[in-house]
């Protein structure tokens, strides 16, 4: 690592200047990068896939860390260009990709095991997280830097402020934890309001593809009008009455207050009845 510029050399030479238009705000603290790492676990011998790099700083301490592999996903050239230094101080060891990371395929790209950890652009973070929790099974982990506000939503428990369609998503398939939170002098620009890092873990066992559509409705029914009681938010998929008392759970609740459990009781007994 001695032969490579420093993060803000790295940055001065490519004219990294951070682009609002793709979400940029580049941690360029070495020590705040290495930390990023360390939470995320061991990562001898898997293969990383990290989103977003910039001029590299959490790229170079995954690679220190001791990743087997980092698979670095870029949507801006002046930065992939940055990344060919660090390819080549690892040789082997790091691919990077000028792509849009919404419409890669992480399990085509890299092979088991597999984690994920990356500073999300703002702008994209919450879709990326949808689509990567739709094949949660196929990852060890993730552990991802988002905006603070987003990344409590995703931890909120019921009847916290923020708890919501993200939030079941994420813990009807993960275990997630807020790990680390980050003000916003710690990036460069740096934004309006700070971020934080989510780490989560896959539960051994994943959903079906059925079950998740079915749960997909029920949730979206139930918060897509939050302020209402579940036997009028859940009117749209019939029977409202009849879903709920099947499931055990009184009509006159609101959707903040179900479980995650609760809410796959719910989708469990819309497929049932063939809904």
């Amino acid at each position: 690592m001695a032969e490579l510029p420093s993060l803000s050399q790295t940055v001065a030479r490519h004219g990294l200047a951070a682009r609002k238009s793709l979400g940029q705000h580049f941690l360029l603290d070495e020590a705040l990068c290495a930390r990023i790492a360390r939470v995320a676990g061991d990562l001898a011998g898997r293969h990383v896939l990290e989103v977003g790099p910039g001029p590299g700083g959490l790229t170079r301490a995954l690679l220190a860390a001791g990743a087997d592999h980092v698979h670095a996903v870029e949507l801006d050239s002046r930065a992939v260009a940055a990344l060919a230094e660090l390819s080549e101080a690892h040789p082997g060891r790091l691919t990077v990709t000028e792509a849009d990371a919404l419409r890669i395929d992480p399990v085509a790209m890299m092979p088991a095991p597999r984690r994920i950890i990356a500073n999300l652009p703002y702008n994209v973070g919450s879709p990326l997280l949808i689509g990567w929790l739709a094949r949660a099974g196929e990852f060890e982990s993730m552990t991802l830097m988002f905006q603070q506000e987003v990344a409590e939503r995703i931890v909120a428990a019921p009847d916290a402020e923020g708890y919501g369609r993200m939030a079941v998503a994420a813990q009807w398939r993960c275990r997630a934890h807020l790990v680390l939170r980050l003000p916003p002098g710690a990036f460069s620009p740096p934004p309006k309001v700070w971020s934080a890092v989510v780490h989560l873990v896959p539960h051994a066992t994943q959903p079906d593809p059925v079950l998740a559509r079915a749960m997909e409705r029920v949730t979206a029914a139930a918060f897509g009008q939050r302020r209402k009681m579940l036997r009028g938010s859940l009117k749209s998929l019939g029977d409202a009455e009849g879903l709920l008392g099947a499931a055990g759970i009184e009509p006159t609740r609101r959707a903040e207050t179900l479980t995650v459990a609760e809410f796959e009781t719910l989708a469990r007994g819309l497929l049932a009845r063939g809904g």
